[in-house]
């Protein structure tokens, strides 16, 4: 089990690292390619999207838990969910305890939000409640708490200005390659090649080297809370529920598809692209949480 969180850990900063690599390759191409200076065209991108992912990392966990329809409970109005997250905080450790809500809806899942463990909250959906046990909905919520403990909310506010910065700076590529005068140095033929490759690859790469971030997080976060709970069987029947029951949540987004804990939009039976996903193949979590030994 530790060695699945190491592994995890040390192949999320490995994609992190290439995202930087493909931001800093996008600026040099494109000072080499216009003249600017890398300095001036990645400093540009880099402070417009930081300005955008501030509001985000400020404001997002209410605009993903107003989206969802989310209802926020206390300890009076539902003891027996409120108390399952209060004991497992006590247990994990943690000083503040998330606020807790409820969606009303039929579907399996559950998503967390925040940018940090003092800042947080647990959204969970009614089927969820009333269709696991109590070990496999303690798994549930031991994961979510994984990703608040992780600080997976504020890693994927890294990622997202990392894409702003790559959209902005493949864009003014685009543009300068429009705008260019026929008397400008343009350089080697194979530098013009690749400003132009990077123009058209570059967010498509960008993109998927956040869904690979977001999935290495949802093994990271099974790894982590399953030796929160020491029952890594408890989420992985949960996650069986899911494959043979399960539906699409009623009020899901793709902006917010990432927070949850299984893909909002799937349907029992159908599979998605691994590579096109927030999440990894839920067989691959089965097999990986039962692979796992419990600590004891």
């Amino acid at each position: 089990m530790y060695n699945e969180i190491t592994s995890n850990k040390r192949k999320t900063t490995v994609l992190v690292a290439v995202f930087f690599a493909l931001l800093f390759a996008i600026g040099y191409a494109f000072s080499l390619y216009s003249g600017e200076s890398p300095v001036i065209t990645m400093g540009f991108a880099g402070l417009i999207s930081t300005v955008m992912a501030l509001v985000g990392y400020y404001s997002g966990d209410s605009i993903a838990l107003s989206s969802a329809g989310a209802k926020q409970i206390s300890k009076e109005s539902n003891a027996y969910l409120y108390n399952m997250v209060e004991n497992l905080c006590i247990t994990a450790g943690m000083k503040t305890i998330p606020r807790v809500f409820v969606i009303e809806d039929p579907s399996i899942n559950a998503f967390a939000t925040g940018r940090d463990p003092e800042h947080s909250s647990i959204a969970v959906t009614t089927g969820a409640i009333q269709l696991l046990e109590n070990e496999e909905l303690e798994g549930v919520l031991a994961h979510e708490l994984a990703h608040i403990k992780n600080y997976d909310i504020r890693l994927m506010t890294i990622v997202i200005v990392l894409i702003g910065s790559i959209a902005l700076l493949s864009d003014m590529m685009r543009f300068s390659s429009f705008r260019k005068s026929d008397d400008r140095e343009s350089g080697p033929p194979w530098l013009a090649l690749i400003g132009f490759l990077l123009i058209i690859l570059s967010p498509i790469i960008a993109e998927m080297i956040k869904l690979a971030i977001s999935r290495k997080r949802e093994f990271l976060a099974d790894a982590t809370g399953s030796l929160l709970t020491r029952y890594p069987e408890g989420l992985a029947r949960a996650l069986e529920k899911i494959r043979d029951n399960n539906r699409p949540l009623t009020h899901a987004n793709h902006a917010t598809a990432h927070l949850y804990f299984e893909n909002p939009f799937r349907t029992a039976g159908k599979k998605a692209s691994s590579f096109f996903s927030t999440h990894p193949p839920i067989e691959e979590r089965i097999a990986a949480l039962r692979g796992m030994t419990s600590v004891k």
